[in-house]
């Protein structure tokens, strides 16, 4: 074989390999209609953040709080550990759904455990 014809092999496996391990993004619509589908599931959702209630200390490990995220199809909420982003913020979120989700004595109803972030870039 030619050596560019393994590095397109290694190159399309290594692809292949990350969009496997991605979580399927869905709109919030499809996550509210049928939450058992997708409850202790990963997925990812993407919005712009609406509302948000957290707690950041610096030079502390105290930090997290719960922020809502809309995707122009609903509005759900996202319990993080992290700090909160700020109103306005254009994200992507995966996390797991759960039913129920609780924070502090409040009740979210659906909402989702985040797991990794990202801003859009501008």
């Amino acid at each position: 074989m030619r050596k560019s014809t393994i590095v397109g092999i290694v190159v399309l496996l290594a692809g292949a390999l990350l969009l496997a391990a991605c979580p399927k993004r869905v709109s919030i619509a499809e996550l509210q209609a049928n939450p058992s589908r997708y409850n202790n599931k990963d997925i990812a959702v993407a919005g712009v953040v609406r509302d948000s209630y957290g707690v950041n200390i610096p030079g502390t490990p105290i930090r997290g709080g719960a922020y809502k995220i809309d995707d122009g199809t609903g509005t759900l909420w996202i319990i993080t550990e992290d700090v909160v982003p700020n109103k306005g913020a254009e994200i992507g979120v995966k996390g797991r759904i759960g039913s129920g989700v609780s924070w502090q004595g409040r009740n979210f109803g659906l909402g989702m455990l985040e797991k990794d972030r990202r801003f859009r870039k501008r």
